[in-house]
């Protein structure tokens, strides 16, 4: 997807000086608008996301397309001295691996159980700042590691940006134990019956199970229409015996960034619950 990108309101100073857009000229009368990929929108918020990184930090280093440039953009900060003595928790063994090409020294919650900022990108995001994590199958540690950090900024395009979660049609991802597969999704898609719900276990394209990190499986929920109160629904299916853990992350996130063709725009969880009352 190529979006039209016309101007760079709030954050134009950073994106410029991260070589992304060109500077504005005031000769020129007129401007063609700079046509950026997905993938640069992605960049550009995860870039604004590591404004938010400071020396000496533990870092919850995220997974997933988005993430992957915040990544890489602290690995080059910390090459360029301009960070210093920061520690990383990762979300996954492919953020571990990246994170060690690069030169990131990691520990864990064990060592540092308490996070000062955790950065990751997002499946889909509420006007609440409730999100949908976990369609890369890496939803538990994101999980454990983003709920204990101080602040989590979370970074999209704003493709992700939904009315309510579920409301991309996409999966809802749950990760759930292999034993009884079939009798735990049947449970789950009995669930959220009034939804339209309808389950189905994730698999490779040779018809295997996906298998994540942890050695679970994932079935994913589709819905036509709204599961309700998310609270509630959080609560009712993490009391199926079989389910590890679901991919709602309700008011976990303290600062969204997105990019899009009017800008970045950053909205603090203050202003969420502004809008919610």
């Amino acid at each position: 997807m190529a979006i039209a990108y016309p101007h760079f309101t709030g954050s134009q100073k950073s994106a410029m000086e991260t070589g992304m857009i060109s500077s504005p000229s005031s000769s020129s009368p007129s401007r063609t608008p700079v046509i950026l990929t997905q993938d640069e929108l992605k960049k550009i918020a995860a870039y604004k996301a590591v404004e938010y990184v400071e020396s000496g930090m533990v870092l919850g280093l995220g997974t997933g397309s988005t993430a992957k440039h915040a990544v890489d953009r602290i690995g080059e900060l910390l090459r360029q001295g301009k960070l210093k003595n920061i520690v990383g928790i990762p979300t996954s063994k492919m953020t571990h691996e990246q994170a060690v090409s690069l030169g990131i020294p990691l520990s864990d919650l064990d060592s540092c159980p308490t996070v000062d900022l955790a950065i990751d990108g997002a499946d889909e995001v509420d006007p609440y700042l409730n999100l949908v994590k976990g369609r890369g199958g890496s939803l538990l540690r994101e999980k454990m590691v983003e709920g204990a950090c101080k602040k989590f900024v979370v970074i999209v395009d704003e493709s992700k940006l939904v009315n309510y979660l579920g409301g991309s049609g996409l999966a809802m991802p749950v990760e759930i134990v292999p034993f009884c597969w079939k009798f735990t999704a049947q449970r789950l898609q009995m669930l959220f019956e009034e939804s339209g719900c309808v389950a189905k276990l994730r698999t490779y394209q040779n018809g295997e199970p996906f298998v994540t990190d942890n050695m679970n499986y994932i079935v994913e929920l589709y819905f036509k229409r709204e599961i309700g109160d998310l609270k509630v629904a959080s609560d009712a299916i993490l009391r199926l015996a079989g389910v590890v853990e679901h991919g709602m992350f309700i008011d976990m996130a303290t600062t969204l960034i997105v990019a899009g063709k009017c800008g970045v725009i950053v909205k603090d969880k203050w202003d969420s619950a502004n809008h919610r009352s």
